[in-house]
């Protein structure tokens, strides 16, 4: 029997382990598994923590759900500081650090735990850090083509990488067409999340979200911080934004030096327990719709 607890931020889902808890090594076949809409728990990803750390840092390990790694999500961090907040390991209002593949993110839980504020990190535009392909540069206002078309985008990292487009208008079937094939564009080395963005005034943006190793979401925290440090790099938006997605909206502060602090809502389902027979299943790779 193995523990578990999920939430969900905006929609975005997460199962969170206890190592304490799930003595199994998590792979690719088990991480697929659990997170199946039909034959397991089913989530947009698993968070693996508090990790032991040096200097008892509290730290966790973000896994997508066709099993690869993920430097860093602005919802799950929220959805971990929850977690952490439930169990006791923090405090409601202090703020406590965390640490990421990504790096280290300062969070606070509010309102009972039911309002999260994450400090994001730095945004960077330069391509050895994204990483985009290329000569060293800021990445802003280039091209690439996909499903036919040349797109204008820019690209971001705040820990993990992001390729943001800005139109007139988007649409989920867009997201859909042209976000897999975006994530798994030649400039991208490392593959990338994908956003296209719409402006709606100088306090807001409307976002669609393709996320790499899971596809089409409904809200994604780091996204949103993304797409909100290139709508303001672009002198579009302000320093304060509050990005509109299919799942909800976010609060978006942008300092000078492109640090980005997030608010928004976490929202606990369910804690339970998954049966030995659940991992002992072979891999179903086929999810409903």
């Amino acid at each position: 029997m193995m523990k578990f607890i999920k939430y969900h931020g905006l929609g975005n889902d997460y199962i969170v382990i206890n190592p304490e808890e799930f003595k199994e090594k998590l792979d690719e076949r088990k991480i697929r598994l659990i997170c199946h809409r039909n034959c397991g728990v089913g989530s947009d990803g698993i968070l693996l923590g508090p990790v032991p750390e040096k200097n008892d840092r509290l730290s966790v390990l973000i896994y997508n759900p066709d099993g690869s790694e993920a430097e860093k999500s602005g919802n799950g961090l929220r959805i971990f500081a929850r977690y952490l907040y439930d169990q006791g390991f923090v405090s409601s209002e202090k703020p406590f650090k965390i640490l990421t593949k990504g790096g280290e993110v300062t969070a606070k839980v509010m309102d009972a735990g039911h309002m999260v504020s994450v400090e994001m990190g730095i945004v960077s535009f330069e391509s050895s850090q994204i990483p985009v392909k290329g000569e060293s540069r800021e990445v802003i206002n280039e091209t690439l083509q996909a499903g036919g078309q040349s797109l204008t985008f820019c690209a971001a990292t705040i820990g993990n990488p992001h390729c943001v487009i800005i139109q007139p208008e988007i649409s989920e079937s867009q997201t859909r067409k042209l976000g897999p094939e975006i994530e798994n564009h030649a400039l991208f080395p490392n593959r990338t999340n994908v956003q296209f963005g719409k402006i709606m005034d100088k306090k807001n943006m409307a976002v669609e979200i393709w996320e790499r190793g899971a596809g089409y979401t409904l809200a994604s925290g780091s996204s949103a911080s993304a797409s909100a440090a290139v709508a303001r790099k672009l002198g579009l938006c302000g320093n304060e934004i509050t990005v509109h997605m299919p799942g909800g909206k976010l609060d978006i502060r942008i300092q000078d030096d492109y640090s980005v602090f997030m608010t928004g809502p976490v929202t606990g389902i369910a804690e339970g327990t998954m049966l030995p027979d659940l991992l002992e299943q072979k891999e179903i790779t086929r999810q409903s719709p």
